[in-house]
């Protein structure tokens, strides 16, 4: 029982954190995922370790702020100046490796910059998903609609998984995902996309759906591919950051694949689809 409630305590912060986060103000956006960004990164360096690698903190976290704060500024205040400087970070990664005389001297380069894509990146990209119009205007829905698509897919699949699952999505990774999981989780969340169409102006009805179907396939995919990465490295959760919920990459898992796709859409798709 204690641990029920400390389990719903820190969701409950959590989503307070985030919620507001995303719809108060956009300092209040920069605030919150420029913290769970270099958060993130930091979890992911510190598991890379356990892969006998000695990623470079600082250089990939200062290049991880970088891009985050790039992708902000470039979007708010129309500036890309910032971008310089993330491009000599980048480049002083492999100039820094030659002088740390440290094991497996390609395998810390490739983790540095591995943190910097697999998570800094599809955080970064968020501002894409705020700012997507280029009219320097937060649309704070796109992104409040692509986490609370997230978050019912996860809660149907859970839901449905646990009282009709019995056949296994992808044993060899994750033993306790079904099929009967998955439909529950897509169709919850093709729900919601409707919903979503019709509180919200800023996409057409089938423009919602087609951001929910991609949550459907790349949330699970990114789902799989955290567990894959924790089980290489035989722990199993990412982090305690959160008490009862894990690590960042726990419980972001999914955004780190949804948010490129639902970039690429917006930017190069979603002009096909009015």
């Amino acid at each position: 029982m204690g641990n029920f409630i400390i389990r719903t305590l820190s969701a409950a912060v959590f989503a307070i954190v985030l919620l507001a986060g995303i719809s108060l103000h956009p300092i209040g956006f920069l605030a919150v995922f420029l913290a769970i960004t270099l958060m993130g990164v930091f979890e992911f360096y510190k598991l890379a370790k356990k892969a006998n690698s000695s990623p470079q903190l600082i250089t990939g976290m200062l290049a991880s702020g970088t891009l985050f704060l790039g992708c902000f500024v470039a979007n708010y205040f129309n500036n890309t100046s910032i971008f310089l400087l993330l491009g000599v970070l980048l480049v002083m990664i492999p100039i820094i490796e030659l002088y740390r005389k440290k094991e497996n001297p390609f395998a810390n380069i490739a983790f540095t910059l591995l943190g910097i894509i697999y998570v800094a990146l599809p955080f970064s990209l968020l501002n894409y998903l705020a700012f997507p119009f280029n009219d320097q205007q937060f649309h704070y829905e796109i992104v409040l609609g692509v986490f609370v698509m997230i978050w019912a897919n996860d809660t149907g699949a859970y839901l449905v998984g646990v009282n009709f699952g019995k056949h296994r999505l992808f044993e060899r990774i994750s033993p306790k995902k079904s099929w009967e999981g998955s439909i529950g989780g897509a169709i919850i969340t093709l729900v919601v996309a409707w919903l979503y169409s019709s509180f919200f102006n800023d996409l057409s009805l089938i423009q919602s759906l087609v951001i929910g179907v991609t949550v459907v396939f790349f949330g699970s995919i990114g789902d799989l591919v955290e567990s894959l990465f924790k089980r290489s490295i035989q722990v199993k959760d990412s982090g305690n950051i959160l008490p009862g919920h894990g690590g960042i990459l726990d419980r972001f898992d999914a955004i780190l694949l949804v948010s490129p796709m639902v970039f690429v859409f917006l930017q190069v798709i979603k002009e096909f689809f009015h």
